[in-house]
């Protein structure tokens, strides 16, 4: 076993996720592979945003079709061990595994990067055949055409983030057409090869409009539908986790909805509803909520992408956050602009990397996990505009209404009228939404908020559920041309207080206190008038 070549890192890592109470058993996708063995169909390219499980993928097809080591303790347990090809395949095949995104110590040029590739596959190739007179000053493409022409050997490549290189700031953008002749002499159209199976996060056109690896036939998250549902976890199969977390947690302080709500959002080209495998999996673990995948710097992503066009982004940030969508014409190969100037570039690139969602025409933030990055995005950033000042407005909105101080939320709500916005014109309730979810940004941090009504005319009404048993509820109406007095009265006729009490035969979402804010706002004069009321659950 070598460095790339029947090496046994795959088998061991897939070891390790294998042993993991929330394993999810993905092994059909190597059923789909085994009859393009030495086809000239063999060239597979799947392309994820980041955290969407191609690395265990890449481990596992490694780790079955490998010689290095005995899989059928792990594969025999398995839904691959089911198929009528199991036993034929499993373990014998030569494969060539290259982790991409693994650089050479010190690495500060192209070369070096390469390098590390080009001796670590010579080398495999003299150790494992080593009376075949393989000289290192051979080309390595050369060598493995040599090793099939004097043993009928053949290779499967398993090639893991292929695209890693062009997110590296140290290789100059020139070098990036050598790398893709460097993959096209070494994989395209080479006898040697009985299956390329690649993956990575954007799309091969992002960065070759040539004939380098027009071999390869892409399998993208939102246009195709073969082997959707291999990456990212879905409904039943978190349903099942959830089970398991039950079960072996003392003490579970999560809900099933509470995982739909924060990991929940994203969707197969066929419809089906997909979650964030490692927040899910790190969720349970923990027993705890929290931002796992967005802790990696998503933020600084989210304003990477619209810093370029924040005219244009600005009142859409607004209404995303609300939980509307936005239309959006979203092409993966859009995102070919090194600075993704237009909203269609900007959104295609934000998709295909997981930071927005996208279905029949529209753009949507996916879920709370997600969400909590825009609001720190809107919280922090100065070039925003309007959209800073009342997010960093928010903190004083809330502890006004929870204290009933009606004077300060109106000059708040009338501090939003004069940054005029686009989307304060309070035509429709869906600008009204944007300006709600604007001025209670930091009701986020201690409540989830919810729509609940979105029928009517003229009218929002908002929930605020409380994470904490000892902060208030909130049910909030907003009236245009109508008194807040009014405002309250319809809470009350429509019995809103009920949607904190839960179904029937449930625990009640929440019992004590909750305030009634009824807000008015006058079209003519401008003027906004506020009221809080107490009442009980």
């Amino acid at each position: 076993m070598g460095m790339f070549l029947n090496s046994n890192v795959p088998i061991a890592s897939y070891k390790e996720i294998f042993k993991e109470p929330y394993f999810v058993d993905k092994s059909l996708l190597i059923d789909e592979l085994i009859p393009a063995l030495g086809t000239r169909n063999r060239y597979f390219c799947i392309t994820r945003p980041r955290r969407f499980g191609k690395s265990v993928m890449a481990d596992m097809i490694s780790a079955f079709f490998c010689k290095s080591a005995d899989g059928s303790p792990i594969f025999d347990k398995l839904l691959i061990a089911e198929s009528e090809n199991y036993r034929q395949h499993l373990n014998s095949h030569d494969v060539i595994s290259i982790d991409c995104s693994r650089m050479p110590e010190s690495c500060s040029t192209y070369e070096d990067y390469i390098a590390r590739i080009i001796k670590g596959l010579k080398e495999d190739l003299m150790r494992e055949f080593p009376d075949l007179c393989l000289d290192m000053s051979q080309a390595v493409w050369d060598m493995l055409l040599t090793v099939f022409q004097k043993t009928n050997r053949r290779f499967i490549f398993v090639i893991d983030e292929w695209d890693a290189l062009f997110h590296m700031p140290d290789i100059p953008s020139e070098k990036h057409q050598a790398y893709l002749l460097f993959l096209k002499n070494l994989l395209k159209d080479q006898v040697y090869s009985e299956l390329v199976y690649m993956t990575g996060i954007l799309p091969i056109a992002k960065y070759s409009d040539g004939s380098e690896l027009n071999m390869f036939v892409e399998y993208t998250m939102t246009v195709s539908r073969r082997f959707s549902t291999y990456f990212g976890f879905l409904d039943r199969e978190v349903d099942r986790l959830y089970e398991i977390y039950q079960r072996r947690t003392k003490e579970p302080s999560i809900t099933r909805n509470k995982l739909r709500e924060w990991y929940d959002g994203y969707h197969t080209a066929s419809g089906d509803k997909l979650y964030n495998p490692r927040s899910i999996v790190c969720a349970l673990t923990n027993n705890q909520i929290g931002n796992y995948w967005t802790s990696s710097g998503t933020y600084d992503s989210v304003f990477g992408y619209i810093k370029n066009n924040i005219s244009d982004i600005q009142d859409d940030i607004a209404l995303l956050f609300s939980g509307e969508s936005i239309a959006a014409d979203i092409q993966e190969y859009a995102a070919v602009s090194l600075r993704l100037e237009t909203k269609d570039e900007i959104y295609s690139a934000m998709v295909v990397y997981g930071l927005l969602t996208s279905r029949d025409g529209y753009v949507s933030i996916p879920n709370r996990e997600l969400s909590s990055s825009f609001a720190s995005m809107m919280k922090k950033e100065k070039s925003l505009g309007y959209v800073f000042k009342l997010a960093n407005a928010s903190q004083k909105m809330l502890s006004a209404t929870l204290s009933g101080d009606t004077r300060t939320m109106a000059e708040i709500l009338k501090f939003a009228h004069d940054t005029e916005s686009p989307i304060l014109s309070y035509n429709n309730e869906t600008e009204l939404s944007a300006v709600v979810n604007l001025v209670y940004l930091a009701a986020r941090d201690h409540y989830r908020v919810e729509r609940e009504d979105k029928a009517g005319e003229g009218y929002v009404d908002f929930i605020f559920y409380p994470e904490q048993r000892n902060r208030d509820g909130i049910i909030l109406e907003l009236k245009v041309d109508d008194t807040p007095e009014n405002a309250i009265q319809q809470i009350k006729n429509r019995n809103y207080i009920f949607r904190f009490m839960g179904k029937l035969g449930e625990t009640p979402k929440y019992t004590g206190r909750i305030l009634a804010v009824g807000i008015g706002y006058n079209k003519k004069t401008k003027e906004h008038f506020c009221k809080v009321e107490t009442i009980f659950c």
